[in-house]
């Protein structure tokens, strides 16, 4: 808690927070060898929420762990979708020579690995579009990189201080690569991307 309140207080921390959870469930994070429990993890994403205002948090998920049932993995996806990231980045279990995983038993089929990731897939579908919804009405500090054709219209794109990726036309001859811009958020330019007005 006490890390979290000194990072807010830093004007130029982007508050863009990656912690990697692997798994939902405790009994998959312990065959994992994690040394943390989902408890201890919800603990840093609310300290973290205490001192921020709606932070962009992600994280990193494996789906098809050996041993992991249809029951952890139920766990897992309910873990998931109450912390309500903004992107959960999702990976099949690969298995490795000579780890102690590729040892273990109860070895997932591609088929299960491929239906759990894709669950996932639509969960952090659903949970990135609604994250982003927060900012409509809303103004935002945007870091313009790159003009950009989407739609056959010319956009500059960029980034808020969170890292979501946002755009405004291109009206004029105004280059605004690596300027930094107040903009009103008004909407979805399509699920990954907020549109914005000057």
């Amino acid at each position: 808690e006490q890390t979290a309140q000194r990072m807010s207080a830093l004007e130029k921390l982007c508050p863009h927070f990656h912690l990697s959870l692997q798994s939902g469930c405790d009994a998959t994070l312990k065959r994992m060898n994690r040394h943390y429990t989902t408890r201890e993890y919800s603990e840093s994403v609310e300290n973290i929420r205490k001192f921020f205002e709606n932070p962009a948090i992600t994280t990193d998920v494996i789906v098809g762990f050996p041993g992991e049932t249809e029951e952890e993995f139920e766990q897992s996806y309910r873990f998931i979708r109450g912390i309500h990231f903004y992107e959960t980045h999702v990976f099949k279990y690969s298995k490795r020579r000579q780890t102690a995983a590729a040892s273990m038993p109860g070895q997932i089929s591609n088929q299960v690995k491929t239906e759990r990731s894709n669950l996932l897939l639509e969960l952090n579908r659903v949970n990135s579009v609604e994250f982003r919804k927060l900012y409509i009405g809303k103004k935002a500090e945007v870091l313009f990189e790159e003009k950009k054709e989407i739609g056959g219209k010319q956009y500059w794109i960029g980034h808020t201080r969170d890292y979501i990726k946002t755009a405004v036309l291109a009206d004029g001859e105004d280059n605004l690569s690596n300027v930094s811009r107040v903009l009103e958020i008004t909407g979805l330019l399509d699920q990954e991307i907020l549109s914005a007005k000057p």
